[in-house]
């Protein structure tokens, strides 16, 4: 294969393909920081029988996919993985290699970076090409109190895990054309230290929280646990998901996977309902592309409030109570 001086690496992990979008919204954003530098986007896929996959990451935005296919890759194998990108990446030289911040790419990205002996920023929510070329890589810190703006002047290639729901995928387009480029499987390989004897999927959530259409997000000014409880009510009844400030989860009241704010999720939904929450930046910071934002807070200058298309000043758990109670009436009277 003939490699540009620059490349841009996205590894491509499809298992899920159809819910977990973060591969192609890297493979969009990688266009993006490709036209900066005059480089190639290139999908990383190692698998077993995954044409389809080829064909879904060229009409995303690939320039070309780089794949090694083979019966003992079916089944991800961290130490495979990670021998089959070393040996690449050395042999291609690629500028950037991009992989999602999911459970998958928290544990494979370190131990690439490490074997390659370069850097790797994890989590970033931006992406950005500095003046001299180098990946600005942008990603929360110190509990997401500040944001880090990092940099990897020396070693290639440049690394980063980024957040799910951070960048906006490109539609798909068969128009697009790209070059499937099939690598050779190594004749050694390291052995696995884990053997898989069976697994099972968990059944997905009904949509993920940062591509929900409706969010209901609580604070403190819920009052109480059982209070926010609400506010999980509230969602079911809107059909949406719930969201929670980094107060509620470390208080118990909501899980890690409602936390929204720069050291969670950022999210874009066409109704955002935001009860009892003041708006301090590591939130508001996750919820910009928000279509249509109604706040209820008792403070009528909280930044929430400034945000919001529409303002109640009143009590969050009232004004919450209050449409739970409306909703359940509505649905019963069209069940009458």
């Amino acid at each position: 294969m003939n490699q540009p001086k620059n490349s841009i690496w996205v590894f491509a992990d499809y298992r899920n393909y159809f819910q977990n979008r973060v591969t192609l919204q890297l493979l969009a954003k990688a266009n993006d920081l490709a036209s900066e530098l005059d480089a190639e986007v290139c999908a990383v896929l190692f698998g077993y029988e995954t044409d389809e996959y080829m064909a879904e990451y060229i009409a995303h935005g690939a320039h070309k996919v780089l794949v090694v296919e083979h019966p003992s890759l079916k089944q991800y194998s961290v130490e495979k993985y990670t021998a089959l990108m070393e040996k690449f990446a050395r042999e291609y030289q690629p500028e950037i290699i991009l992989i999602g911040a999911t459970s998958f790419g928290k544990e494979f990205a370190p131990r690439v970076a490490k074997c390659l002996d370069t850097g790797l920023t994890a989590d970033c929510i931006g992406l950005e090409i500095t003046a001299d070329g180098n990946l600005l890589q942008i990603a929360p810190s110190f509990g997401g109190n500040l944001i880090a703006e990092i940099i990897t002047p020396d070693h290639r290639p440049q690394m980063a895990t980024v957040r799910p729901g951070t960048f906006k995928e490109i539609p798909h387009n068969d128009y697009l054309r790209g070059e499937v480029v099939r690598l050779k499987m190594p004749k050694k390989m390291p052995a696995d230290r884990l053997r898989l004897v069976a697994y099972e999927r968990q059944p997905e959530r009904d949509q993920r929280l940062e591509e929900a259409k409706v969010v209901v997000c609580g604070g403190r000014g819920m009052g109480s646990k059982s209070k926010f409880k609400k506010i999980f009510e509230l969602a079911q009844l809107l059909s949406g998901e719930v969201g929670a400030t980094r107060p509620i989860v470390y208080a118990g009241w909501a899980g890690d996977d409602t936390l929204i704010g720069q050291a969670g999720k950022h999210i874009k939904p066409q109704i955002l309902f935001s009860f009892g929450i003041s708006g301090a930046i590591q939130h508001t910071a996750a919820l910009t592309d928000a279509d249509f934002i109604i706040a209820v807070n008792k403070n009528p200058n909280a930044t929430m409030m400034k945000m919001a298309d529409v303002a109640v000043v009143a009590d969050a758990n009232q004004v919450c109570s209050a449409l739970i109670k409306a909703l359940k009436e509505r649905i019963q009277s069209k069940s009458d």
